[in-house]
């Protein structure tokens, strides 16, 4: 599904009065979760998931068919788990 094909699709399951307005709330809604991911916060919508961040350690590697070794630095990912509600509707 590309994102004007989820605009159109929030526009009807949101009665939203416009493509636009349903856009504005899509992006709204990604900026505060990019915000509480930001200051790494949790971020629990029950029912459809948890937004999270997790620490992931430095390792240190080597590239596939040659000597050469690279470092990767420890860093901070986002995570994202399915509540029991999305999980259930998928199966």
């Amino acid at each position: 599904m590309t994102k004007a094909e989820f605009v159109e699709l929030m526009q009807k399951n949101g009665n939203f009065e416009s493509k636009a307005a349903a856009e504005r709330a899509i992006k709204a809604f990604t900026d505060s979760i990019t915000s509480v991911l930001a200051k790494k916060d949790s971020l629990t919508l029950v029912g459809f998931g948890t937004f999270s961040t997790a620490k992931v350690a430095a390792k240190s590697g080597t590239v596939p068919g040659t000597t050469k070794t690279y470092t990767k630095p420890a860093h901070t990912a986002p995570k994202f788990k399915f509540g029991k509600t999305v999980k259930d509707a998928v199966n």
